[in-house]
């Protein structure tokens, strides 16, 4: 897995000036601009290697493209490379004057943003970054910061837990998402010390391709088998890998006394925390990462851009990307409620009849 490969440059803050009215919508669909009639598509990766795409994702862009009364068409590929650059092609032919993209790999997305381009469409990389790709701009979260909340979590739990010498499973994401290399090189910057020193050892380190939750608990139970069974922590780069690996240790009786890391506060995952059987995740506000890429899409639509303030380097490019990067926030049991309080999730999302209680004890009313 490539590491190193973005570099982060603040150069300013995200401009906030109002943006024009709403076009007419009767506009043709000659070239992307204030002309005409602004339509946004959006093609979001899956809905199986996350819970966040269509229950967090779809939803706030939509309430975002609604709140500002443009067209919009938000489709998922459902990890299918194809039907990926076919959703592409549709929704140019369809006359949208702004593609939004989240990649399955950045070979198919750089195919996809070219075409736009070259039809004359505005594109957007949100949450990944497309190497060697054209997109205008870049949404997402500090992803080394998320690696590094995972990295430090682990290291929490396991002190917490006087866990001497850990022995340390990795379960990696996809080796075709960007962020996976990035939400590594983060928790690598707290353990691979760690490593260094001998205070802990790392006996498992693979990647989970496309972040398949069935394979990774494939791969865990091979690492557990490999190991003995003597595995002390197990840094899973999201929640849909966390619980993989937390089905294998109930399997072997082990839930809960090996913390598990995660990613994106699904339901499942605060479960997870709130019973002892997931050590924490990172909580990415994705409402606030969907607002700010509509902001962008919808000015684009319009013919107008905005100032981000900050750019991400493209290594295979060489472009700096105008970027806007959202900080992260580590959840552990005492602070599931926060997520909840933000209207993430909801009560009743994680607070079913098995967890009541629990949620009763972690304070969520």
């Amino acid at each position: 897995m490539r590491k190193g490969l973005l570099t982060f440059a603040t150069v300013g803050l995200l401009a906030t000036g109002s943006m024009a009215a709403c076009g007419d919508n009767s506009g043709g669909n000659d070239q992307a601009g204030s002309e005409q009639t602004p339509k946004i598509g959006v093609i979001l990766p899956d809905s199986k290697s996350s819970a966040r795409w269509e229950g967090a994702d779809r939803k706030f862009l939509e309430e975002a493209f609604k709140a500002a009364g443009v067209q919009y068409d938000i489709q998922n590929a459902q990890n299918d490379k194809t039907q990926f650059q076919t959703i592409a092609d549709q929704m140019i032919t369809s006359g949208v004057t702004v593609l939004m993209i989240v990649n399955l790999d950045s070979g198919t997305g750089k195919a996809v943003l070219d075409k736009a381009k070259s039809q004359g469409v505005a594109t957007i990389d949100y949450d990944r970054l497309t190497l060697g790709g054209s997109a205008e701009y870049y949404v997402s979260f500090d992803n080394e910061a998320v690696g590094k909340l995972q990295g430090e979590g682990l290291v929490k739990c396991l002190t917490d837990k006087g866990v001497k010498n850990p022995s340390i499973a990795y379960l990696n994401g996809s080796p075709t998402d960007n962020n996976a290399t990035l939400f590594k090189n983060g928790y690598d910057s707290v353990l691979k010390p760690k490593f260094d020193a001998k205070e802990y050892t790392k006996v498992a380190d693979d990647s989970v391709p496309d972040w398949d939750n069935a394979q990774a608990a494939t791969i865990f139970e091979q690492q557990l088998t490999k190991t003995g069974g003597k595995v002390d922590g197990v840094l899973a780069a999201n929640d849909g890998l966390g619980n993989a690996a937390i089905s294998i240790l109930k399997k072997n009786k082990l839930n809960g006394r090996v913390p598990v890391t995660g990613q994106d506060a699904t339901p499942e995952g605060l479960q997870n925390i709130l019973a002892g059987d997931q050590c924490m995740t990172v909580y990415k506000a994705v409402r606030e990462e969907a607002k700010a890429a509509s902001d962008l899409a919808i000015a684009l639509a319009k013919g107008q851009r905005k100032e981000t303030g900050q750019t991400v380097k493209d290594p295979e490019g060489g472009r700096d990307v105008p970027a806007v990067l959202l900080t992260p926030k580590a959840i552990y049991k005492e602070n599931v409620k926060d997520v909840i309080a933000d209207g993430y999730v909801t009560k009743e999302e994680v607070c079913t009849e098995a967890y009541a209680k629990l949620c009763t004890e972690a304070g969520i009313s």
